[in-house]
């Protein structure tokens, strides 16, 4: 059990976060429930062992900390647990994350035995999500396994335990001196040649659905090292080989994941998830609701909820901090990359008295710690110098102690941290005192513009040594950060305006709401390119301020209406109603009645979209033709220009035909007839000769 663990539960950390239990405690931490009196919410506390805080490898456990902080803080993902703050609190670095109500993937694993196809997939493209956000800011978790998922109550994922994580460009498992993460769900290449990829992300992954769909690993060993070297010399089993019902689609997907060459799987988790999206849609329900072994029996487990528990502990309920190859301590065993701290030569301005003044305060220090030795000699020689050494060397003449700020009040018993303080106010008192000191400027959600984020040493009273070159360290606020809307967002033919919720988050805006009921469909605006935003692109405002965005889901589907024997108008506006674009044909029509429609290029119910090209051919009714006066021709020449209008004739001889002459016709001269019938015949015109 840490130092700690008894005495914080009931305290107040930071005049904020009140311990009301502990979670749970490993290796490197101890977890601990609190209230956020501040913002009146419940969140996680991980805070440093005492030991680890006083030890010889504090800095690398510190460092370990804000290397947390730092990568999942950059991370704007609902997938991706989120840390709140970082502080330090008697001496104790400490981490504020967001309180999941859940239970991690492993409890879940072991509870059920195998998933379906269908929450396999669903987990692993959660998962996936939030991997996507982590690679898409060049940060690599380099520690996926189930134990680091978290399914909250509503059963999303959440990941968790950056610790391990890095920049992609500076990510290999050489930086840490030691073989990191679990064997089971380790990347070749990070075994092999100290590489952490995002496609090694991907792998771990991989082995998860694997396990998930299985009920196992597809490698099983005595120990970790033959483990690894199964994961180096050999291929993961396909799913498909070893259970004929699981769709073809997964097991290839997973083969993917796993592949030994880094080069043959997914660039990026959203390569990854673009490809499971995929094919997804396409499974049958039979093939989502598959499950290996449906009569499994759940593996015995004694893991407690998350609400009982930290995110941290493995499958049988024992925290992951507690062995001695745990990742927690990653900078204990065998590094000698110890992270040091560079004093500058000579201190700026801020740490002394004047700029030019510093080399030659150096050179008058240097001369009077050698007659102050002189005169020590001298003293303990004449036997009265013991008192004046302790002072000098040990005591009140060895050190500065941190004096209080003006601005801030002290609570009795309780360590007193500078944070809050003004520091232009609080820089006076550094100089009267004659402290050096260096400061830098960071950003901060919670501390104003000029007011000191954090010291080092911490708290008033503390003591800065005179004796080897030390200094205070102050982290001074520049106030929230501030962040412009890219001025090209609204365009969609723009870098940004094509992707602009992630070019938001590329900018750094940590607030950005998209409400995907609330896009529209647009006939000017392509599919995920902005309709609204507000603020108005241009504008400066904090990085956490909310930002919202209504996108356009493109052109609208529509079907292609019946119009087909409707009048023309009533087509028209039927077409004009689904905006579809049209063009209109006249022709005769034996069959259709003039004014109504013939024939569409497209079918009725046929999927169209906005702007879509349609086709009509209206009826002009059937084609009419005057009957010619042919009476006195003969019969050749009346019948020949009777059929060249498309008449057919009929001629009749009750007297005989002897001279071959027209002298009746029917219909009479001048009438106005239909050239064919409704069934398409030519109709009939009766010459009578003689």
């Amino acid at each position: 059990m840490s130092e700690v663990t008894g005495t914080l539960i009931g305290q107040t950390i930071d005049g904020r976060y009140t311990i009301t239990r502990k979670i749970a405690e490993g290796g490197m931490a101890t977890v601990y429930e609190a209230d956020d009196t501040r913002l009146a919410r419940t969140v996680a506390i991980k805070v440093m062992h005492t030991q680890l805080a006083q030890g010889p490898h504090r800095d690398q456990f510190v460092e370990r900390f804000r290397r947390e902080a730092r990568s999942a803080a950059a991370i704007a993902n609902p997938h991706i647990v989120q840390i709140y703050d970082t502080g330090e609190f008697d001496g104790l670095d400490y981490l504020v994350m967001e309180y999941v109500h859940g239970v991690n993937l492993r409890y879940e694993m072991n509870r059920v035995g195998t998933f379906t196809v269908r929450e396999t997939m669903r987990i692993i493209g959660e998962i996936l999500d939030g991997l996507s956000a982590a690679h898409g800011v060049g940060v690599v978790h380099r520690d996926i396994k189930p134990e680091n998922i978290l399914l909250n109550e509503r059963g999303r994922v959440q990941i968790t335990d950056f610790g391990l994580a890095k920049a992609a460009s500076q990510a290999t498992l050489a930086t840490t001196g030691m073989l990191l993460g679990t064997a089971a769900y380790l990347a070749p290449e990070m075994i092999e040649h100290n590489q952490a990829t995002p496609q090694g992300d991907l792998y771990s992954v991989g082995i998860m659905a694997w396990e998930m769909l299985t009920g196992d690993v597809p490698f099983n060993a005595d120990n970790p090292v033959t483990m690894v070297f199964k994961h180096v010399h050999e291929d993961v089993p396909a799913l498909a080989d070893g259970h004929p019902g699981m769709p073809r689609p997964v097991s290839e997907f997973i083969a993917h994941l796993t592949c030994r060459m880094v080069s043959d799987r997914p660039d990026d988790a959203m390569a990854a998830l673009e490809e499971l999206r995929g094919f997804v849609g396409g499974l049958t329900p039979t093939e989502l609701s598959y499950r290996v072994g449906s009569g499994h029996t759940p593996r015995p487990t004694s893991v407690l909820p998350l609400s009982d528990r930290p995110s941290g502990t493995d499958g049988t309920g024992r925290s992951r901090f507690g062995t001695p190859s745990s990742d927690d301590d990653d900078a204990v065993m065998g590094r000698q990359d110890v992270l040091r701290r560079d004093l500058p030569a000579q201190h700026s301005e801020s740490g002394g008295d004047g700029g030019s003044a510093t080399a030659n305060r150096g050179g008058s220090r240097r001369r009077t710690m050698i007659i102050a030795a002189v005169v020590l000699v001298i003293l303990l020689i004449a036997g009265g110098g013991g008192g004046f050494a302790w002072w000098y060397y040990l005591g009140p003449g060895s050190y500065w102690t941190v004096p209080a700020a003006t601005d801030v009040r002290c609570g009795e018993d309780r360590a007193c941290p500078l944070k809050g303080a003004s520091f232009s106010d609080y820089e006076s008192t550094l100089k009267v005192a004659g402290i050096p000191y260096e400061s830098i400027e960071e950003f901060s959600d919670t501390v104003a513009k000029g007011a000191i984020i954090s010291a080092s040493p911490a708290n008033v009273g503390d003591h800065v040594s005179k004796r080897n070159n030390e200094f205070m360290h102050l982290v001074v606020s520049k106030g929230v950060r501030q962040l412009t809307v890219p001025a090209d967002i609204a365009d969609a033919n723009s870098t940004n305006g094509r992707n602009p919720v992630e070019a938001l988050r590329k900018t750094g805006f940590s607030n950005i709401s998209h409400d995907e009921s609330k896009d529209e469909y647009s006939m000017d605006v392509p599919q995920g390119a902005i309709l609204s935003i507000d603020p108005k692109p241009g504008s400066t405002v904090k990085h956490n301020a909310r930002i919202t965005v209504t996108l356009s889901k493109g052109l609208k589907p529509v079907a292609m209406p019946a119009v087909v024997g409707r009048n023309k108008a009533d087509a028209i506006a039927s077409l004009n109603e689904a905006r579809l674009k049209m063009s209109v044909t006249e022709q005769y029509s034996d069959t259709v009645a003039a004014g109504k429609v013939v024939s569409a290029s497209v079918r009725a119910g046929s999927q169209l979209h906005w702007g879509d090209a349609v086709s009509l051919v209206v009826s002009k009714g059937p084609q009419m033709v005057t009957v010619p006066d042919v009476r006195g021709k003969s019969e050749d020449e009346a019948t020949k220009a009777l059929k060249a209008l498309g008449l057919d004739v009929k001629v009749t001889a009750p007297l005989g035909n002897l001279t071959h002459t027209v002298r009746l016709q029917n219909p009479d001269p001048g009438k106005q007839v239909r050239i064919r019938d409704a069934k398409g015949k030519a109709t009939v015109v009766t010459l009578t000769v003689v």
